[in-house]
């Protein structure tokens, strides 16, 4: 009796833009089976799903989906339906267009059909986005928001630094040595209400511990008046009384500027940790010195939930930058930083391993031995971040929270011949 005959594989491109996308179905063997265009709507997508039912997609044999973003409304419902969905880097899909044409022709609907033959041919060696959770999406969601809130926060702080230069150095001397500079609610507080060196001035020493307050200061308001009172009433270049004035203007949209991303990063950071002790890995990420609710939600937001997502440590750690790279050809062989990686947990990571110096003795020593032995402090501190990836990957994997003993026996060996 002849064995039932298999389908054959079906594979989707889809070249995406805001309005509408194109979509193409090809078989095994390259043979195109159809493409048509789609709305960028619910009515849109429900004919996207019904084309690939008509070609056999079902539960339990989905059709693969070529996409040249890993965001959007069509990623997330077709994340969503279960699907593995491929999403292939832009530069990629130039190089195969390459493989078709040497004319250099380019549509829409051969981008679709390049990106399907790119799932028929090289499928093994792309990844499908991972099967997160929506806990942790959301996670994801709020962290980076969070993240790119502080960078907004240093632009505007830089810009609003560089313009009090020109005009304020007062305010720049009232505030060099707090701990968060001009980003303080002191300094945000007094430069609204005296925006200008000369209003600075005429500030008494009531009308500032009545801004101090304002700023929620609760102690040393009125040794920090008479601080304050003190740097004000120094002697300062200034500006042309017109020019000056119309500097205070600038400053106070500066600032108004500055304030509202202070305001987002905090609230943001408010609602990030909120949502990440709600993620049953939140004790384990915690449980590593030199991680807190904000920087463990912001290495769960990119490392996820999906626990297929990397074969091994040395796959999360070439995705986080922390494993060096090998360049070796004929007798020249050079190991150099990895510059391809995920830039949102590196910069995570360069705070984790600074932190832990000060919260484990073994991660002390650890970077203490690489400084020694010739890296410089990054090097180092890559090399710490190296060795936290791998330990976090084990404990995620096993559901185990760290342990200082087994994370650096050598130190740990040592306190007990000590003690001995």
């Amino acid at each position: 009796m002849a064995n039932a005959e298999l389908p054959t594989p079906v594979f989707c491109g889809v070249d995406w833009a805001e309005d509408q996308h194109d979509i193409a179905l090809v078989d095994a063997g390259g043979r195109q089976l159809t493409k048509v265009r789609i709305g960028d709507d619910a009515a849109g997508f429900t004919q996207l799903t019904d084309l690939l039912a008509e070609h056999g997609d079902s539960e339990a044999a989905p059709i693969p989906v070529a996409i040249e973003t890993s965001r959007g409304l069509l990623v997330a419902c077709l994340r969503a339906t279960g699907r593995p969905v491929f999403a292939i880097n832009p530069l990629a899909v130039a190089r195969y267009r390459d493989r078709h044409s040497v004319a250099r022709k380019k549509s829409d609907a051969v981008d679709a059909a390049v990106l399907a033959n790119i799932l028929r041919t090289d499928m093994a060696a792309h990844r499908p986005l991972p099967a997160d959770s929506e806990l942790v999406q959301a996670i994801a969601v709020l962290a980076r928001a969070q993240q790119d809130a502080v960078w907004a926060r240093g632009q505007a702080h830089n810009k609003l630094r560089s313009q009090l230069r020109e005009f304020y150095p007062a305010i720049l001397d009232a505030f060099a040595q707090h701990k968060h500079g001009l980003c303080s609610r002191e300094a945000r507080t007094i430069l609204a209400a005296a925006p200008t060196p000369t209003m600075a001035a005429k500030l008494t020493r009531r009308r500032l511990q009545t801004l101090l307050k304002q700023a929620g200061r609760i102690r040393g308001i009125q040794a920090d008046a008479e601080r304050l009172h003190e740097v004000f009433k120094r002697d300062y270049l200034h500006q042309l009384p017109q020019v000056e004035t119309a500097l205070g203007h600038q400053t106070s949209a500066l600032l108004r500027q500055l304030n509202t991303a202070c305001d987002n990063a905090d609230q943001l950071e408010e609602a990030v940790t909120q949502v990440f002790e709600e993620h049953p890995d939140a004790p384990i990420i915690r449980s590593f010195p030199g991680l807190a609710a904000l920087t463990g939600a912001r290495i769960l937001a990119e490392i996820g939930d999906d626990r297929a997502r990397f074969a091994n440590a040395g796959s999360l750690k070439a995705y986080a930058g922390s494993a060096p790279v090998t360049r070796a050809s004929g007798k020249s062989c050079k190991v150099m930083s990895r510059k391809v990686k995920n830039q949102r947990l590196a910069a995570v990571g360069y705070v984790w391993a600074f932190v832990s110096l000060t919260r484990s003795p073994g991660a002390r020593a650890h970077y203490d031995r690489r400084r020694a032995a010739g890296d410089r402090h990054v090097a180092a501190q890559r090399n710490l971040f190296n060795r936290f990836m791998g330990m976090l990957f084990h404990c995620l994997k096993n559901g185990h929270t760290y342990d200082e003993a087994i994370a650096f026996p050598q130190l740990s060996a040592g306190h007990i011949a000590t003690a001995a």
